[in-house]
């Protein structure tokens, strides 16, 4: 019992053991979403081209939440129009989105001389996140879960059958602008705990375990969670014990339970 306690006795644990559990829960039902529209890849894209918006943000003093929402949401868009201007699969669109936008964001930090931490925003640092952050984490996750619970019927049919949900009348632009909003929060969301280049683990790899698992979606949304929940702890104990980055062993757990499943 020593042993799982101990590290509550630290402020810091406390914090990163709060967002472990929301972010946890939140990243693999919205990548549930990405599973089943074979999209993962675009998690990638956002979280890598959110950087030019947090270093515009920070320069002007801006929130830097306005900013990476902006930019996040600016990629999709691009891949979109790439994609549909040429000839080009959307994977190819994906990768010329993700590098363009994520040299640009290196860049600015660079020549800015802003004061964002680059590796941290690489690969996270759940340790260091504040009570703000966390209530910040609180906020986009009770957002987010609750927009999921409302429209889970528009977003079952739109996920599985986009013409048909188009030919009965769904707004099919506005439930793919609402998801893409949420996909951008949710990474928002997870940057501080495991940065720019894992968040997609931790959004894709449970999800992909409950893939393996179940057969309907709300179960797989389910298991996903529990499974980040659990991968999230676990992983900040082996921080805790082995001094080791967050961030990586929170995707190594990950992966380890996707191999297991």
């Amino acid at each position: 019992m020593d042993w799982l306690l101990d590290p509550f006795n630290y402020e810091f644990m406390r914090q990163a053991m709060i967002a472990g559990v929301l972010i946890g829960i939140l990243c693999p039902i919205v990548g549930t979403y990405l599973i089943v529209q074979r999209m993962a890849m675009l998690g990638d894209v956002i979280s890598h081209a959110i950087l030019p918006g947090l270093a515009i943000a920070n320069f002007l003093n801006l929130p830097l939440l306005a900013g990476a929402f902006i930019f996040g949401m600016f990629s999709t868009f691009v891949t979109s129009w790439i994609r549909l201007q040429s000839k080009i699969k959307v994977d190819t669109a994906m990768a010329i989105t993700i590098s363009s936008f994520f040299s640009l964001g290196v860049a600015l930090i660079a020549s800015l001389g802003t004061r964002l931490d680059l590796q941290h925003l690489l690969f996270g640092d759940i340790l260091s996140i504040s009570p703000t952050e966390v209530r910040e984490i609180t906020l986009i996750a009770i957002g987010v879960l609750l927009a999921v619970k409302v429209f889970y019927k528009e977003l079952l049919f739109f996920t599985f059958d986009r013409l048909g949900a188009e030919a009965v009348g769904l707004p099919v632009n506005v439930i793919n602008f609402g998801l893409m909003a949420a996909i951008t929060l949710t990474i928002i969301a997870s940057i501080k705990m495991v940065g720019v280049i894992l968040v997609v683990a931790l959004m894709v790899s449970p999800a992909a375990a409950a893939y393996l698992l179940t057969r309907e979606l709300h179960w797989m949304m389910a298991v996903g969670s529990g499974l980040g929940v659990v991968s999230c702890l676990t992983g900040m104990y082996i921080s805790y014990y082995f001094n080791t980055p967050s961030g990586p062993a929170i995707a190594l757990t990950l992966f380890v339970c996707f191999i297991l499943a």
